[in-house]
C-alpha cells in the first residue's frame, strides 16, 4: 500500500512542478510588468528551455527514484542537484540571450520556483510520515532467529523510515545466552499462531533452510494465512562486503559489486554524454588552443607536438593515448613516470602540466571511443603490468573505459606513485565510481576537475 502511494505521490509531485514553472512565468511577467509575455519573442523559448531544463535534472540526479524505506536527507540532496542543475542550465540559456529578458523578472521568476520546490518537498515530508504513523498501514514484523544477522537486520529495518513495526525473534530459548534488547517471543513453532493472532504482516528468517528443514513448513503455513516470508541469507562467510543478486531465467547469481554500466541503457546514456561534451570541446576550444600551444611546443625544443604512448583501456586492452609533449624527447618516457623535480620537463611543458592543457588531445580519443571524459586514469603498459601484481583488485578498474580525469584524480590521488598506499587509495576510488556512476556523478567530477585546475593541486606537476 505504501509503495503505491509513494507511486502515485511522485507522479503528482512531477506533474505540480511543471504546473506551477508555467504557471510562475505568467504570475512574474505579470509583476514585472515591462512587457506583455504573450506578445513577447522570447517568451515561448523562455518557457521550453525551462521546462527540459527541470526535466533533464529530474531525470539525471533520480529524484523521484524511491521506495518505500524513503529517505527524505537522500531526497533533499537529490532535489537540491536538481534545482542547481535547472539553474545551471538556465544561467546558460540566459548567458547567450539574457538581453531578451528583465533581470528581475528572471530573478522573481527563479525566487518563485525555488520556494515552491521547497514548500512541496516540505509538505511531502510531513505528509508521507503522518501516513508512516498511521495504524492503517502499519506493516507488524518478527524475525526468526536470534543472532549477529537477526540483530543487524532489525536494526538496519529499523534506521529507515517506514511503516515496518519489529515485534521480536523467535529462537529456540537454549540458543539465546543473553538478554535481548527486543523480545524473544517463542520458539519457532510458536511463530505462525502468534502472527496469526497478532496480524503480522511480514516473517524474516535469518535461519539457513538446510539447518532448519522446519523452515519450509513455516513458509507454506505463513502464506497460507496472507503471510509474506522472506529468507534473508548470511554470506559473509565467503565474503565480508555487500553483494547484489541478480536473476538468469529465474536463477540467482551473486555478483560481489553493482556496475550501473553494465546496464546497455547506461551505457548509451554515458557515449552520448561523451560525444557531446567532447565535440563541444573539440569545435569550441581545441580548434584555436591546439595550434597555439603547438607552436609554443616547438618553438622551444625539437620534436613532435604529441606524445603519443600505448596505454591500457577498457579490458586490458592497449589504445595509442595523446597527450601534448611536455618533455624534452628521451628514451624513459616509457617507462618512467614523470616526478616532482623530473628535468626532462621543458618550461612550457611544466606549465602544461600544471594546468592539466598536456590532456586536451585526449577528447580526440573520447571521440573515436578509446577514452571516456570521466574514468580511471589510464597507466602505461610497464605499471599496468607492475601494478596489478602489488594490488589484487587493481585489474577491476580496466571494467570501465579510462578517463581524461576520474574520482581518484578530484579527491587529490593523482601524480607521481611513491608508495602502496597511494596506488591502494587510487584503485579504491575508482572501484568505487564505477560502481555508484551516474550523469550527475561525471558532471560533478567536471566541475570538480575545472575547479581545482583554477584554484591549483599540489600534486600537480
Amino acid at each position: 500500500m505504501l509503495n503505491k502511494y509513494l507511486k502515485i505521490s511522485l507522479v503528482q509531485l512531477i506533474a505540480a512542478d511543471f504546473i506551477f514553472l508555467n504557471a510562475i512565468f505568467f504570475v512574474a511577467g505579470f509583476q514585472v510588468r515591462q512587457y506583455d509575455l504573450q506578445e513577447h519573442d522570447g517568451a515561448n523559448v523562455f518557457l521550453i528551455v525551462s521546462n527540459i531544463s527541470w526535466a533533464i535534472s529530474l531525470y539525471i540526479t533520480g529524484v523521484y527514484t524511491v521506495n518505500q524505506h524513503l529517505s527524505y536527507e537522500r531526497m533533499a540532496r537529490r532535489t537540491l542537484r536538481a534545482v542547481l542543475l535547472y539553474l545551471l542550465a538556465l544561467m546558460m540559456f540566459l548567458f547567450l540571450y539574457g538581453h531578451l529578458y528583465s533581470r528581475f523578472f528572471v530573478m522573481m521568476y527563479c525566487s518563485l520556483f525555488i520556494g515552491y520546490v521547497a514548500f512541496s518537498r516540505a509538505a511531502f515530508t510531513w505528509i508521507t510520515n503522518s501516513i508512516l504513523k498511521s495504524k492503517e498501514i502499519e506493516r507488524k514484523m518478527v524475525i526468526l532467529g536470534y543472532n549477529d544477522m537477526s540483530k543487524k537486520l532489525a536494526d538496519n529495518l529499523l534506521a529507515e523510515k517506514s511503516n515496518l513495526r519489529f515485534e521480536g525473534y523467535f529462537e529456540e530459548y537454549a540458543n539465546v545466552t543473553e538478554l535481548s534488547y527486543y523480545p524473544v517471543i517463542g520458539n519457532l513453532r510458536d511463530c505462525v499462531p502468534y502472527a496469526k493472532a497478532h496480524n503480522i504482516r511480514e516473517i524474516y528468517s535469518t535461519l539457513s533452510p538446510e539447518q532448519h528443514p522446519y523452515l519450509y513448513t513455516l513458509a507454506y503455513e505463513a502464506e497460507q494465512h496472507f503471510i509474506h516470508f522472506r529468507f534473508v541469507p548470511d554470506f559473509r562467510m565467503f565474503v565480508n562486503r555487500q553483494i547484489y543478486v541478480d536473476y538468469f531465467n529465474n536463477i540467482p547469481i551473486i555478483s560481489l559489486r553493482a556496475e550501473p554500466l553494465d546496464d546497455i541503457a547506461n551505457r548509451i546514456r554515458k557515449r552520448l554524454f561523451d560525444i557531446v561534451f567532447a565535440s563541444l570541446v573539440t569545435i569550441f576550444l581545441l580548434s584555436w588552443l591546439l595550434p597555439l600551444l603547438a607552436l609554443l611546443i616547438r618553438l622551444e625544443s625539437k620534436g613532435p607536438v604529441f606524445f603519443v604512448q600505448y596505454r591500457t583501456g577498457r579490458n586490458n586492452r592497449t589504445f595509442r593515448c595523446l597527450k601534448l609533449r611536455s618533455m624534452y624527447v628521451n628514451g624513459e618516457a616509457n617507462s618512467k613516470q614523470a616526478t616532482r623535480n623530473d628535468k626532462r620537463f621543458t618550461r612550457v611543458g611544466r606549465i602544461l602540466r600544471k594546468t592539466n592543457l598536456d590532456e586536451m588531445p585526449q577528447f580526440l580519443n573520447v571521440l573515436t571511443g578509446d577514452m571516456s571524459v570521466v574514468g580511471p586514469r589510464p597507466h602505461m603498459l610497464k605499471h599496468t603490468e607492475e601494478y596489478s601484481r602489488i594490488i589484487q583488485q587493481y585489474m577491476i578498474r580496466h571494467y570501465l573505459k579510462p578517463g581524461i580525469t576520474g574520482w581518484a584524480q578530484v579527491n587529490g590521488f593523482r601524480g607521481e606513485i611513491t608508495e602502496n598506499s597511494q596506488l591502494r587509495k587510487r584503485v579504491e576510488h575508482d572501484i568505487w565510481y564505477m560502481e555508484h556512476w551516474s550523469v550527475y556523478l561525471d558532471l560533478r567530477i567536471i566541475f570538480l576537475t575545472v575547479a581545482n585546475t583554477i584554484k591549483g593541486e599540489k600534486n600537480a606537476f
